[in-house]
Order: C-alpha cells, then sequence, then structure tokens
C-alpha cells in the first residue's frame, strides 16, 4: 500500500488560479482564504471565490476576509443552475470561466491549507506530466458519527486498488480523485469542456478524473498529509445529509451493485469477529484472524492518508470497523430511499439524477 506523498518544493513560476466554489459557507470560508493569503512560493497566484446563492452572508464574509488583498476577487451568483446541471459543477465553471492561467485549482471552503501546499501541489503536477493531481486531504472527525464513516473514504479505495500502478496508466476505473482539492493543467481541462464534462454528476470529481483518462491523459491521487486537511461534517445529521445526496450512485447507481457489494461487506467485515465470539478453537482462530486484518488494513490506509502512526481515535475507530461497514450500508439505503422518493437535496437544492 504506497503512493506519492505531497512535499513542499520549489517556487512555482508560472501562473495558478484558486478556485472556490461557496454557498453557505460563512462559517469556514474565511479561515480557507486566511489560509490562501499565506501561501508561499507562487508569486502568480490568483484567487476566485464565488458565492453560489449563498443565505447565511458567504459573501460579506469572504469580503471581509479577502480585505484589500489584490490576489483575491470575490464574485457573486444568485442563478440557479441550467436544467441539468449539479450546484457545486456549474458554480466550478463560472469559475473556470472567469480564470486566465496555466493551472487551476479547485478548493473546498472547508479545506485547511498549510502555506505550502499550493506550490507543492502545482509542483506534483508538473513533475508527473499529469493533466490532474488529486492531493487527498487528511479527514479530521470529532463525532462518533464521523470517526466511524469518514476513515472509509481513503479505506475503500487504499486497500483495493494498487495506486501506484493505477497511476501509471490511463484506465478509468482505477481513477481516484478527491473533489475537495483537484489541480489541473488548464489546457487538459478546457480540452474536455472542463466542468461542462460533468455538468450532472454528483460526484464530479471522480468522473471528471475519469473523462480525462479517457482521452488518454494522466490523472494522480497524492497523500497532502500534513499539508491539507479537512473536516466534511460536523455532527452525524450533517454527515447523514452529506452521504444521503450522492452514495446512491456508488457501483454505477445500480440498486443490485450496491446490494451485492453489501452482502459482500457483511460476509467479510462481520462474519469474522462473529466467529472469534461464537466459534471454538480453529473457527475462533480463523475469526480472530480475519478481524486483525480488518483492523490492520483500517490502521494502514488511515497512516497511508495522514502521513503518521494511527493515535487513539484512530485505533478505535479500526476496532469498531464492522461498525463501521453498518453505518456505510444504512447511509447507502438511505441515500436509495431519498433517490427513489425524489427526496435527494443539499444545501437547500433539489438534485435531479
Amino acid at each position: 500500500m504506497t503512493m506519492r506523498r505531497l512535499i513542499p518544493g520549489p517556487s512555482v513560476d508560472e501562473s495558478v488560479a484558486v478556485c472556490v466554489p461557496a454557498r453557505n459557507e460563512a462559517r469556514q470560508l474565511p479561515e480557507l482564504i486566511a489560509d490562501l493569503r499565506e501561501q508561499t512560493g507562487v508569486p502568480g497566484l490568483r484567487v476566485l471565490i464565488l458565492d453560489d446563492g449563498s443565505t447565511d452572508g458567504t459573501y460579506q464574509a469572504a469580503k471581509r476576509a479577502a480585505g484589500d488583498d489584490p490576489r483575491i476577487t470575490v464574485l457573486r451568483c444568485a442563478d440557479e443552475p441550467e436544467p441539468g446541471w449539479t450546484g457545486k459543477a456549474a458554480a466550478c465553471a463560472r469559475l473556470a470561466a472567469a480564470a486566465d492561467a496555466a493551472v487551476l485549482v479547485f478548493v473546498d471552503a472547508d479545506v485547511r491549507l498549510a502555506p505550502a501546499a499550493i506550490a507543492a501541489a502545482v509542483n506534483e503536477l508538473r513533475a508527473g506530466q499529469a493533466a490532474l493531481v488529486s492531493p487527498w486531504p487528511r479527514q479530521l472527525a470529532a463525532s462518533p458519527a464521523e470517526h466511524l464513516v469518514q476513515p472509509l473514504l481513503c479505506w475503500s479505495w487504499a486497500t483495493t486498488l494498487p495506486v501506484s500502478v493505477a497511476d501509471r496508466g490511463t484506465r478509468p476505473s482505477m481513477a481516484v480523485a478527491c473533489g475537495q482539492f483537484l489541480v489541473f493543467d488548464a489546457e487538459s481541462y478546457r480540452t474536455i469542456g472542463g466542468h461542462t464534462a460533468v455538468s450532472g454528476s454528483v460526484t464530479e470529481d471522480l468522473d471528471i478524473a475519469r473523462t480525462l483518462r479517457r482521452k488518454g491523459m494522466r490523472t494522480a491521487v497524492v497523500a497532502a498529509g500534513p499539508l491539507a486537511s479537512t473536516r466534511m461534517y460536523h455532527d452525524a445529521a450533517e454527515l447523514e445529509a452529506g452521504y444521503t445526496r450522492w452514495l446512491w450512485s456508488a457501483y454505477g447507481g445500480s440498486a443490485a451493485g450496491g446490494l451485492t457489494v453489501g452482502a459482500i461487506a457483511a460476509l467479510v467485515y462481520w462474519l469474522p469477529p462473529l466467529a472469534a465470539i461464537a466459534g471454538r478453537g480453529d473457527i475462533r482462530r480463523a475469526g480472530l484472524l480475519g478481524y486483525a486484518a480488518a483492523v490492520a488494513g483500517r490502521l494502514a490506509a488511515r497512516a497511508l492518508e495522514t502521513g503518521a502512526a494511527p493515535h487513539r481515535d484512530d485505533i478505535t475507530a479500526a476496532l469498531a470497523h464492522p461498525c463501521s461497514v453498518a453505518m456505510y450500508l444504512y447511509l447507502w439505503a438511505r441515500s436509495r430511499r431519498a433517490l427513489r422518493r425524489g427526496a435527494l437535496a443539499w444545501k437547500g437544492r433539489r438534485i435531479a439524477p
């Protein structure tokens, strides 16, 4: 289980536009803006922030945080996305249309960046001669629900995909990307039509990486380690709403595919601990071995993501891996139910698959 890591490097001598789509992000956006103002090694940096129809004072919060920094432009759009577009894809497309740079960086408002993060990401893009590099932010958690679910994001691909091999090829099915932090070669981005190519996708990050790969261009995921982090959700309610809006689309949006994966997950991750508890002799030993392997996989994926040894909370969450799988299956079923009822929504907008 290996992958490249984002590391500080030399200054960047080309133009870089950081694009931040923001809808109802007044609480978190000022911290990201402060981080962007502290970026080093990017003399050609420009920051574009789009208040996407917010109702919580996002625009005013962004203007205050930007101050008189000439590198930062705060835009405002009250228009709803056109039919067939998701809100985030539409916001990213608007930002890209306003950006004139050799490198386009898309960052979510809840991401926190170390001063060397943008320069390191651009250097990684150029060193690997890729069309897209996705630095994977360290996923932070505080509530029990977050600890159970958030580590599954990295675990799900880190334990099943040979990333170092996948990143050398262009096979779409082996693409990994995280929409929280995306770094594009601008020419490659515009070659595929940018976010227009994924206008209706609720997983636009993965789909835009796959689109690039279908055109023969390379994409790569790297561990951001200490250079980027995020806390996506702040309690169980936010987490449920967040996963409900998109988890239905996993496995190609197939209910049969989800049920098959769910059955396999139950067999692989519930049967061993049950055997360890209720079994005897060889059955119990096999159950303990299977459970230990699952816990080890969780800890290895977490170490890969953070670049550090797992701490106590990570170990506790890994030991509760069967509960994590149960929580994931619950969220998938909840998302499928919302899909059937036409009740998919995010930040006050209906989602029409």
